[in-house]
């Protein structure tokens, strides 16, 4: 097993760079895992996966409704929370094997470090982790560069 860190892939670098930026006007942590989604949707593999589930910007109305508030977090840790889920993705992608962290690292590792936020902003979406997973899955992996090339 190699010893060198994967880097992000071009989506990945998106999607981080715009959860930055997104995540700190969350007022909870559901709030920031509705984010996470929604930013998730549209890149690579996880938005491929998403949007096959039917995944939406908004939530479902009438699953909407049922959302439950959770307690507002302290923000003094928060913005350590795109640095968390980078730890994870990177872990998943070792994990893998992989070269390079996709976007479904970063959507396998949202899940993990947000929980059950995160299992009801699915919910609301219509879909479940499970579903997700196994959508995740069969999507085909990303086109890695060769081991030859240089950076």
């Amino acid at each position: 097993m190699s010893t060198t860190t994967p880097a992000p892939d071009v989506d990945t670098a998106i999607v981080l760079g715009m959860a930055s930026t997104a995540l700190p006007f969350a007022d909870s942590a559901e709030a920031e895992a509705e984010r996470w989604l929604r930013i998730l949707r549209m890149h690579g593999r996880a938005g491929a996966a998403l949007q096959a589930l039917g995944v939406s910007e908004a939530p479902l109305e009438a699953a909407e409704a049922e959302l439950v508030e959770s307690e507002p977090p302290d923000q003094s840790g928060r913005e350590d929370m795109v640095r968390t889920v980078t730890e994870q993705a990177v872990h998943v992608a070792v994990e893998r094997e992989a070269k390079l962290v996709s976007a479904g690292d970063v959507l396998v590792a949202v899940m993990h470090v947000y929980g059950s936020d995160f299992d009801h902003v699915l919910q609301a979406h219509g879909t479940d982790r499970e579903e997700v997973l196994e959508r995740l899955a069969s999507e085909p992996p990303a086109i890695e560069p060769p081991a030859s090339s240089a950076r």
